[in-house]
């Protein structure tokens, strides 16, 4: 027993020297991100992601900016900067052929706002507002003189129009031709793949997108400090606030779902798919908000307790300053990726190539692959972000060991930060790239549960059979997420490979989870919260910015991608809090299991830290208990040593 006793001491000794974890992984990594240099090499060969949100005509020029010429094309290579819309010569007689408006297109400066009836009057607007309704090698002076005008020439008499925003269209304003054109319109954007009209939402949407992205730095940036100096005061206010933010959020869902689903002029299938996105998260907020509400009533009287948990993580926080820095360089990371990431998106899904068919006109063709390119680029977006947090986990939970396992208190270990960003870069990077794909693992199965979802919206036996489904991928993935956590701490101790260090955390985490289960849960929730906030707020003023600017149809998918990133980025900064709190107590248990408290062998851990643990779960008893394993008669005599 005792030499079985010492063997386990020596297991949970931080190792000095290391050696390279799951380098295998490490190596799959880097062929994964070889695929994906290749597919975004060939999405800024063969894409174009102007043509996608500015429209372009039938000869191959995207309206708004200059072309290069096309082989074949005699009208392709135009200068179209100052002309940004997109006309159709026969608005009132569309109709679509092999997935493409029959009519031939123009890029126009401006749409004739009154009906024009005769050449005459075509040439009167052409001369009068620099725009020019006929083909471009048709001179203005021969509107009226050129046997083939009316050929050349749009079909008389031109309807009065007005410029679309998705796509920069001229809208005939006619109802008759106005109906049919909408019929054709959405015809047409039904057509379209799912995942172009995401891109175009993203695109038009772009320069609020980024507003919001900023604004939920800010919001993180207030919860952060709002943690670090936290006081029982800030703890109400943060609770209110998520209460009042919730409610209002809530409201404001239902409002807009009751508004846009009475708003006659919802026509377009972009238009009737916001409703159903409103809908959807109307009755989500509002589940939160409930959920959250009971939870709250449950632990209103824990309110103190949390304070001084996070008074404990704060101080530790105090002797690593620079801990507060590392979600900034991981939000930097992840920003100049999500802009990367979206940047080959947007080139692969336009990427095609122009040809030239008879009469001079151009169509792009897509090309094969570009479906199984684009689920490979997703993948790698879902791995890679999932990698660069784990890499932030390992680097805050190797700061922790750090200094938790140092005698002096006062005096900690210089420069734990970077020390352990060292480790992680020349060892532990594998464990990390395993630890991110088995997340990513089960976000693969949840987003194809959504996709079969969608499709088999009717039968409502399939519907709760994936619902069901939805919830345990849901509840997998979030424990998968916290035993990671563990399994970094430990690879930050041990210097041991993940599954190794996965099952050593569970053993010492097995025989301690009635005393640390409660106190790890609560503070979880609160750093919940928090997240809740930054999230909640986001929403709400990209509800207020989309909805002041209802000419971006497509604004439903652009909503969620930032409800998505801004939880991404309050997660980063306030993983700070959270894997800081889960090292605290992982490295607390080991310090109980390893050590008794004698002069021989005394606890590594703070006064108090104990103090706070044995009144909130009451460890007096356990801890005499303690004293009597075979721990305290190792014959080493050697104590746990800090990570250098």
């Amino acid at each position: 027993d005792s030499g079985d006793s010492v063997s386990q001491l020596q297991e949970w000794r931080p190792a000095v020297y290391r050696r390279c974890t799951d380098t295998l992984w490490l190596l799959l990594f880097c062929l994964f991100w070889t695929g994906l240099m290749f597919i975004s090499g060939y999405a800024v060969v063969a894409g174009a992601a102007e043509r996608l949100v500015l429209g372009y005509d039938s000869f191959g020029n995207v309206c708004g900016q200059k072309n290069t010429p096309i082989e074949g094309a005699n009208l392709s290579g135009l200068d179209m900067t100052n002309k940004k819309y997109v006309f159709f010569l026969n608005s009132c007689s569309l109709e679509i052929q092999s997935l493409k408006i029959s009519s031939l297109s123009l890029c126009v400066s401006s749409c004739p706002q009154e009906q024009l009836n005769s050449l005459e009057d075509l040439q009167s607007f052409a001369r009068n507002n620099g725009s020019f309704l006929c083909l471009y090698n048709l001179n203005v002076s021969s509107y009226t003189l050129n046997p083939k005008a009316a050929q050349l020439c749009p079909t008389l008499p031109v309807p009065p129009s007005k410029s679309f925003p998705l796509f920069n269209r001229c809208v005939p304003q006619n109802p008759e031709c106005y109906s049919k054109y909408a019929s054709v319109l959405i015809s047409m954007v039904n057509e379209m793949d799912v995942f172009h009209r995401i891109l175009s939402g993203i695109l038009a949407g772009r320069d609020t997108v980024i507003g919001l992205s900023v604004l939920a730095l800010a919001f993180s940036l207030i919860v952060v400090l709002a943690f670090r100096f936290i006081q029982t005061f800030l703890i109400h206010t943060l609770i209110a606030l998520v209460v009042f933010g919730l409610l209002f959020v809530s409201g404001v869902l239902w409002w807009l779902h009751y508004d846009y689903r009475n708003d006659p002029s919802t026509e377009l299938e972009t238009e009737k798919e916001n409703v159903k996105f409103l809908l959807g998260y109307a009755i989500f907020s509002t589940i939160v908000t409930v959920v959250l509400l009971f939870l709250i009533f449950v632990l209103r009287k824990r309110l103190q307790f949390a304070v001084q948990l996070f008074r404990i993580v704060g101080k530790i926080i105090g002797r690593i300053p620079f801990l507060l820095f590392q979600p900034v360089w991981t939000f930097l990371i992840l920003i100049a990726f999500w802009v990367f990431w979206v940047a080959v998106l947007l080139s692969l899904g336009t990427a095609g190539t122009a040809q030239s068919t008879l009469g001079g006109q151009v169509e792009y063709r897509a090309l094969s692959g570009i479906c199984y390119m684009a689920w490979y680029h997703f993948v790698g977006l879902i791995w890679t972000s999932e990698f660069i947090l784990a890499c932030q986990q390992m680097v805050i939970a190797g700061a922790v060991v750090t200094c938790y396992f140092n005698r002096n208190k006062n005096n900690p270990p210089p420069h734990p930060v970077l020390s352990s960003i060292s480790v992680l870069f020349c060892y532990h990077l594998g464990t990390a790239v395993k630890g991110s794909f088995l997340i990513t693992i089960l976000r693969i199965p949840r987003i194809v549960l959504l996709y079969l979802y969608n499709i088999l919206t009717q039968k409502k036996n399939e519907k709760c059979l994936f619902n069901c489904c939805f919830c345990w991928v849901c509840c997998q993935k979030s424990c998968l997420r916290c035993f990671n956590q563990h399994a970094y701490t430990t690879t930050a101790i041990n210097g041991t490979n993940f599954c190794t260090s996965a099952k050593d955390a569970v053993c010492i985490l097995a025989r301690n989870s009635a005393e640390l289960a409660s106190i790890s849960c609560f503070g979880d929730f609160l750093l919940f919260f928090g997240k809740v906030f930054v999230v909640c707020f986001t929403i709400f003023g990209g509800l207020m910015a989309f909805n002041y600017h209802r000419d971006l149809q497509a604004w439903a998918v652009p909503l969620l991608l930032v409800g998505f990133f801004a939880y991404l980025m309050s997660h980063s900064f306030l993983s700070v809090f959270e894997v800081t709190a889960d090292a605290m107590f992982l490295c607390f248990a080991i310090d109980m299991e390893t050590n008794d408290g004698t002069t021989e062998k005394p606890y590594f851990v703070d006064q108090e830290l104990l103090t706070f643990v044995s009144q909130s779960n009451k460890l007096t008893e356990g801890r005499k208990h303690r004293s009597t394993r075979p721990f305290q008669n190792n014959e080493d005599g050697t104590e746990l040593q800090s990570m250098v």
